[in-house]
């Protein structure tokens, strides 16, 4: 959820990711309250050619998408922000862990699974964006690390429609549950 993926004219924006902010602040409302952990996660790309711009070559000049430090104007809230910056309508909060992460998953490479034992963590909820590529393979990863994993259906978001259907789909065939954040609340509460 940064300022490249959701904001108005962002190079890879996700309109539907907008629609996913409320779902995202009640989430975080109710693990707050309780004391859970909170992780966020950056996508950063670098500014020396990696394989990722054959593939997303919004990630290379001149457009620069998810360079760290790299300011952008979005005009939706009329002002620059550093293009990999979390959104600020769920902006970190101090005990807020935030993994900054140089691919599609958040555990390759980054020290999330350790971060997350430290704290007793066994089961996570995943929200964000892109559901069929980041959402995707982070969810995987976490099976992989044997964390208990929910993708919570209302606050992931795609540019895709079908893909964002048979990613939840296939994940709650094989790996994990998907749930409404609204039903994962009542359990919460």
């Amino acid at each position: 959820m940064q300022n490249d993926f959701v904001r108005v004219g962002a190079p890879l924006e996700v309109a539907d990711a907008r629609a996913t902010i409320s779902a995202h602040r009640a989430l975080l409302d109710a693990f707050r309250r309780r004391g859970f952990p909170v992780v966020y996660t950056k996508f950063i790309t670098r500014p020396g050619y990696t394989l990722l711009w054959e593939w997303s070559p919004q990630c290379r000049p001149p457009t620069r998408c998810c360079w760290k430090g790299h300011p952008r104007f979005y005009p939706d809230v009329g002002k620059e922000l550093d293009c990999t910056d979390i959104i600020q309508e769920i902006y970190p909060e101090p005990d807020d862990v935030v993994i900054e992460k140089f691919g599609y998953g958040a555990f390759h490479g980054t020290p999330l699974a350790d971060r997350l034992r430290e704290r007793g963590v066994e089961s996570l909820l995943i929200t964000g964006t892109v559901t069929q590529i980041c959402v995707e393979e982070t969810a995987r990863e976490a099976f992989h690390h044997h964390f208990k994993t929910t993708l919570v259906t209302d606050a992931v978001s795609s540019y895709v429609p079908d893909l964002h259907a048979a990613t939840l789909k296939n994940f709650a065939m094989k790996f994990g549950w998907v749930e409404s954040s609204e039903n994962l609340l009542k359990l919460l509460t």
